[in-house]
């Protein structure tokens, strides 16, 4: 799923329960982020179960569904320990072997609960036998025990220990006793003081711009935000509270990126079967300006600052449905120009058909937006985090200049474009901030238009 990934939500189930499944065939689909992705079966077999529903939030690590094999499983296999027999051999099927149940979860008890490697672990370690784990009540999916549940479980054994552990009644079919001692009610809340009323004309306390009410009107649209956008807002949120936001803005003359484009799009078409855009030749001398100044290439953790290795470079990418997504080029320094063109195309393609990885989108260090391409000719982006700077570029203009020359100035037209700097201002001053967008400028300006690729 991808470094720092620890859950995902499951999004769509692609089989139904008894469905025939080949190996390496797709079962569900589960998003991270922003990213989807399709789960396939590492074996043949039936689908016999699923243990969760579609919009659920899955922790890395737990069994998403059952499927009945009759693969052979290596005897070394890690899982081994975990598999269970989901039919008992009788004296007709002694000489067939039973289908097995591919888990990679504990064996299902007589009630049918199931156990995540993280329960059980911390069952281990707290010396919770396995019947009086069967005891606990799970509050998660058909009564299974969760990482809250078996903690809560552990607080409480703790406070009353000879009650916790005690035995469990033998006799066939009777229900397990209770475990933990009666807990005494709660003391009651002391009477919170009532709040009186505003006067007329202000607000209430305790008044928010977030719960003011919202009047819909007759002829008004309601539209549920989808999953994506729900993230974007939640990040950008984030972002602000996280980032004091400063910017700094510089005009570049880009005349020489300009006329090389153009002189050698059309022939670079027919050789790759690819088109050229100015992202690959802005990435490029942005990694040249990163290793300038590399202090703006970290992250801030409490009081530290971490000065990153890599320099990962994620590229907004704008999709279809209106949403934005931050694919990363992970080492960008060690591309070549010809590299970053290959590399921007493979990843904005693949971004707009939903087809990224998890990983892709993950591990940036520094993030560049060509607003440009609506025609925005500046802009303040968010940053995202936990980097601590993003470059925006704006659309490249036809613009009258000053000209200098050894015989005078005199004026021209030139392709120019403002570049805004957002940093954060926890780690970046003005002067980092202001001197890396003005050498990114220089470095663009002082593009050579012989540049071979």
């Amino acid at each position: 799923m991808g470094e720092g990934v620890i859950e995902a939500t499951l999004t769509a189930w692609l089989k139904n329960v008894g469905d025939r499944i080949e190996e390496d065939e797709a079962v569900f689909e589960v998003a991270t982020d922003k990213v989807d992705s399709e789960v396939p079966s590492e074996v043949p077999g039936i689908l016999k179960e699923k243990l969760f529903k579609e919009g659920d939030v899955i922790k890395i690590g737990e069994t998403v569904a059952i499927i009945e094999t009759d693969a052979e499983i290596p005897e070394d296999d890690d899982d081994l320990d975990f598999l269970t027999q989901t039919e008992e051999k009788t004296e007709e099927t002694k000489e067939e072997e039973a289908p097995q149940s591919e888990e990679i979860l504990m064996s299902r008890p007589a009630e049918g609960r199931f156990y995540s490697p993280l329960v059980r672990n911390i069952a281990q370690v707290e010396g919770i036998s396995r019947e009086e784990l069967d005891r606990i009540p799970g509050t998660g999916l058909n009564g299974r025990v969760t990482k809250d549940d078996i903690l809560a479980y552990v607080a409480r054994r703790k406070e009353a220990p000879a009650t916790a552990a005690a035995p469990v009644a033998e006799t066939a079919g009777a229900q397990a006793p209770q475990t933990a001692a009666p807990q005494a009610p709660p003391a009651p809340e002391p009477p919170r003081p009532a709040t009186p009323p505003a006067p007329q004309g202000q607000p209430a306390a305790g008044y928010t711009p977030q719960n003011k009410k919202i009047i819909i009107e007759p002829g008004d649209e309601i539209i549920e935000m989808d999953r994506m956008r729900k993230l974007i807002a939640q990040h950008m949120v984030e972002s602000k509270h996280t980032s004091p936001h400063v910017q700094s803005f510089v005009e570049a003359d880009v005349t020489n990126i300009v006329r090389w484009r153009n002189r050698i799009k059309d022939a670079f078409l027919k050789r790759e079967g690819e088109k050229i855009t100015f992202t690959p030749v802005f990435i490029y001398y942005l990694v040249k300006t990163i290793k300038d100044y590399p202090m703006i290439n970290v992250q801030v953790d409490g009081d530290r600052i971490i000065r990153k290795k890599h320099i990962n470079i994620g590229m907004a990418v704008a999709l279809p449905s209106g949403n934005l997504i931050v694919p990363v080029i992970k080492d960008a320094d060690q591309y070549s120009l010809l590299g970053l063109v290959k590399k921007v195309n493979d990843l904005a393609r693949r971004a707009r058909e939903n087809k990224l990885q998890p990983d892709e989108i993950v591990g940036g260090t520094y993030s560049i937006t060509n607003i440009g391409t609506f025609g925005n000719i500046a802009g303040t982006p968010i940053i995202p985090q936990p980097q601590v700077a993003i470059m925006a570029v704006g659309a490249i203009r036809k613009m009258p200049a000053v000209i200098e020359t050894p015989d005078g100035d005199f004026i021209g037209i030139r392709h120019k474009m403002i570049l805004s700097h957002s940093y954060d201002h926890r780690v970046v001053d003005g002067m980092l901030g202001g001197l890396f967008v003005k050498r990114f400028a220089e470095y663009l300006e002082s593009f050579d238009e012989n540049t071979e690729i």
